[in-house]
């Protein structure tokens, strides 16, 4: 079976006024459709680099990403907005939900720009926050939900074009351990629909629910390696 995600020697370089930061050297990984994916690393080794460069949102300064067989830098900028619009699903730390409009409104917003009637738009985000367990929360806007409901709000806007890839940059960053807990079985629970999952993540009880274990430091892939414990409890299950 075909990668969907191919790198080959990214490199990532950043011009900080005189001081040149090398923020990927060489990173070269295949990812394949359904699997669940942990970037983990310190501070400053480059795994929220790579996300950004995996979810479109950047540009290597040398190297090939294949993202479907397509090569991304010969993408034109329609074609990217519209792969981060409708194959990938984002789920960020700080939550980016837009404060005046109710949790409906929010994640029905990536319909908007993909050109869906109004009345789909709703159903559509209805039926994703009943997925999330937010089902009696639609009207509600950010400040009447607590952090672990605004980062269900997320998931189910990042689910709503049914894209192919979720990308999560530290998603429980800012919660607490029993909320951090429900979100990453809600992420388990939407890989065994066939999605494919990354999360880019510091914390080892997070990277745990992962099936691989991608490791940067200083740019560089250390390890790359099954979660063997993970793959043990679901071959007895």
């Amino acid at each position: 079976m075909e990668p969907i995600i191919v790198t080959r020697e990214l490199r990532k370089i950043y011009h900080m006024g005189a001081t040149i930061v090398e923020a990927l050297k060489s990173i070269s990984m295949e990812i394949h459709k359904n699997e669940y994916v942990a970037l983990m690393g310190p501070s400053g080794s480059g795994k929220s680099t790579l996300m950004n460069l995996l979810g479109c949102l950047d540009t290597p300064t040398s190297g090939e990403y294949y993202l479907n067989g397509q090569l991304v830098s010969e993408l034109d900028d329609d074609e990217l907005a519209e792969i981060r619009n409708k194959e990938i699903g984002f789920v960020f730390q700080t939550f980016n939900l837009l404060p005046r409009l109710t949790a409906l409104e929010n994640v029905a917003l990536p319909l908007v720009y993909a050109g869906v009637s109004k009345e789909e738009r709703l159903e559509r985000a209805a039926r994703m926050l009943e997925l999330v367990g937010l089902g009696d929360r639609v009207h509600h806007k950010p400040n009447e939900l607590s952090g672990g409901q605004r980062q269900r709000v997320a998931v189910a806007r990042a689910l709503v074009n049914n894209p192919s890839i979720i990308l999560a940059d530290e998603p429980t960053g800012n919660l607490d351990s029993k909320t951090s807990y429900e979100i990453m079985e809600l992420f388990e629970k939407i890989h065994s629909e066939g999605n494919t999952i990354i999360v880019v993540t510091h914390e080892p009880d997070i990277s745990r629910h992962a099936h691989r274990i991608i490791r940067l430091r200083d740019g560089l892939i250390e390890s790359d390696e099954p979660n063997h414990e993970i793959i043990r409890l679901l071959q007895e299950a």
